[in-house]
């Protein structure tokens, strides 16, 4: 699991089944920017869930696609914790393709549901897709290269 340190990522009294996938210092990128995040495993897949906010939405109204970039980056981290073999830290993204399907609706929470593919000592290949229920506003795959524990 992450760091206590660092994470908050205990179980959401308000969401059952879930827990917190927060940075403690919410003056980072996930909180500043993404707001809070929840997540849970869902057999071999992990799901990340943002609830949108205005903040969230392009001028046509719909989820702006950097916010969706963005819960996609962040739940690939996460994934590798829920999922993986835990070790996601300190590692970096190599690389996000992403196919943008739908617009997202700010009225609904945004899920991230995303697998691994394979894991090796230092790379971490995953899919998924961007979800609201049964709407499916984007998929993606992604690779992610992990660095050996800072001393």
């Amino acid at each position: 699991m992450p760091s206590k340190d660092v994470f908050e990522h205990g179980p959401h009294p308000e969401n059952p089944g879930w827990h917190h996938w927060n940075l403690k210092d919410d003056t980072l990128f996930n909180g500043a920017v993404m707001g809070k995040l929840i997540t849970r495993k869902e057999g071999d897949k992990c799901r990340l869930r943002m609830f949108p906010e205005r903040k969230h939405e392009n001028l046509q109204g719909i989820i702006h696609g950097a916010v969706t970039l963005g819960l996609i980056d962040i739940s690939m981290f996460t994934t590798m914790h829920v999922v993986g073999s835990g070790n996601a830290g300190p590692s970096v993204t190599l690389e996000l393709s992403t196919q943008f399907i739908g617009g997202g609706d700010p009225a609904r929470p945004l899920d991230a549901v995303t697998e691994i593919m394979r894991e090796t000592g230092k790379l971490v290949f995953v899919r998924g897709e961007v979800v609201q229920e049964d709407d499916c506003v984007a998929a993606y795959s992604g690779i992610v290269r992990k660095f050996a524990p800072r001393s």
